[in-house]
């Protein structure tokens, strides 16, 4: 793990330091938020950044958000101060650490920390012939494009093929080409000189230099613009690249991993994807099957989630009754793994008695899982049961005689209302691209229907 630790080097942040590099951590040190800045702006890459409490976490939260820097923090403080813990992790931080430091708690926070979304699960034989050819072509150098439904998985196994290849001890780098907006990933990849453009206060290091000897995982390839997808294909059959308002090409050393949930191979019919870059990309391929054609792993990550967010959330652990996992295998999970997940950690909340019973798997909007894909096989659930279930079936049969356009928008709406206008949440529970979910909207508003700004709801009636 590469640590990022901000604060003073005195007393108990120096012991925790000391604890870190014990268990293998690559430390580096700033003395203020705006130091630590300058690290990562430079290319020091981190896994996880360690802040004194008494700096400005916020400020430092809000920072790495606007530059684009997915890395978690996590509070540090001396004693107990519930008060300074309960505004860190308000202002972002991901966990607060009690100092003077143990270094079992400290190793137990870190773990949770780095690792808490890329564990793989898979029993089914689906799923488990994919891992086996990705065990297969991990030691290579060859580029990987994954391909599969949103939340199937993909940056999971990418994560696995990069622990599995030779670079394993070398950073690993990811960039959503679907969330950063056009005019700013050229200078997210390949990094900026101070004054490129306004705005540029400072040289910027890119994604590419950041996972120079590592793996860097282009996530959602398809959603780049033409022009970028040449600069890219440049770097990647060159292994350099330039800065934007450099003055001379950067040598790189990466493996390159990409992902789409798209048809790349339509796309380039299209005339919207570039058939070079496609076949630079494509070297091997491994798709990766939605979860509706993998049943065992249903089952196995319910498990998994059923046990995860009870710890997480100190409720007792129940385990997942046998009726509840009918219901789970004959669900469709359009939103695949990351639905799966988000319900299960809703069954965790919801449910009582000694097992996670089927009454307690619901959709967000409150609805149980199932209505009309499986109303035909409850007969054996419990009549309260039942009879949600049919309600829910009931309810979509609602939908026959509209247009899939009107029931399309509607779902949009009634997602993005739910989600309180927040666009990124929004995308994900739907599925798709946030550039797509932006276009829709851009659509329907122009179209004279109000649209929820971030952090509203549309009035209702």
């Amino acid at each position: 793990m590469r640590l990022l630790i901000v604060g003073s080097l005195s007393g108990q942040i120096g012991l925790a330091t000391k604890i870190a590099m014990s268990r293998g951590a690559k430390v580096t040190y700033a003395t203020d938020v705006e130091m630590a800045f300058a690290a990562l702006r430079a290319g020091t890459g981190s896994d996880l950044v360690l802040c004194d409490i008494i700096l400005d976490i916020s400020a430092l939260v809000r920072g790495l958000a606007a530059e684009h820097i997915c890395t978690p923090v996590v509070a540090c403080g001396v004693g107990t101060d519930a008060r300074r813990a309960v505004e860190a992790i308000r202002a972002g931080a991901k966990e607060y650490l009690p100092l003077p430091p143990d270094p079992e708690l400290i190793a137990a926070v870190f773990a949770a920390v780095a690792d808490e979304s890329h564990q793989m699960i898979a029993e089914d034989e689906a799923m488990t012939a994919v891992i086996s050819l990705a065990d297969q072509v991990a030691p290579s150098d060859a580029s990987i494009l994954l391909t599969g439904e949103s939340g199937s998985g993909k940056e999971v196994v990418a994560r696995y093929v990069h622990k599995k290849s030779n670079r394993a001890d070398k950073p690993f780098i990811s960039v959503n080409c679907a969330a950063i907006p056009e005019n700013l990933l050229e200078s997210e990849l390949f990094g900026h000189e101070k004054g490129a453009f306004t705005g540029a206060v400072a040289r910027r290091v890119g994604k590419f230099e950041e996972a120079n000897t590592g793996t860097l995982l282009l996530d959602e390839i398809s959603e780049m613009d033409a022009r970028l997808q040449a600069k890219l294909l440049r770097a990647i059959q060159e292994r350099e690249i330039d800065r934007v308002g450099g003055t001379r090409p950067v040598k790189v050393d990466i493996r390159i991993i990409a992902t789409s949930n798209r048809d790349l191979a339509e796309a380039v019919k299209k005339g919207t994807f570039r058939e070079d870059l496609l076949y630079r990309l494509n070297v091997v391929n491994l798709r990766i099957p939605p979860l509706r054609e993998r049943p065992k792993d249903i089952l196995a990550l319910a498990r998994f989630f059923a046990r995860k967010y009870a710890d997480a959330n100190g409720v007792a652990f129940r385990p997942v009754a046998p009726a509840t996992e009918r219901v789970l295998i004959q669900h469709p999970w359009p939103g695949n793994v990351r639905e799966l997940e988000n319900t299960l950690h809703r069954a965790v909340l919801l449910a009582n008695g000694n097992e996670i019973g089927p009454e307690a798997i619901r959709l967000p909007d409150g609805k149980v899982v199932g209505s009309a894909s499986f109303a035909a096989g409850t007969t054996d659930l419990p009549a309260p049961v039942r009879n949600a279930v049919e309600s829910a079936a009931a309810v979509t049969r609602g939908l026959v005689g509209r247009t899939v356009a009107d029931v399309e928008r509607d779902l949009i709406l009634e997602t993005l209302d739910h989600c309180l206008g927040n666009r990124t949440h929004a995308a994900n529970i739907l599925g798709i691209s946030i550039r797509t979910l932006r276009n829709k909207l851009r659509e329907y508003s122009q179209a004279g229907v109000p649209i929820p700004s971030p952090g509203e709801q549309r009035a209702a009636g």
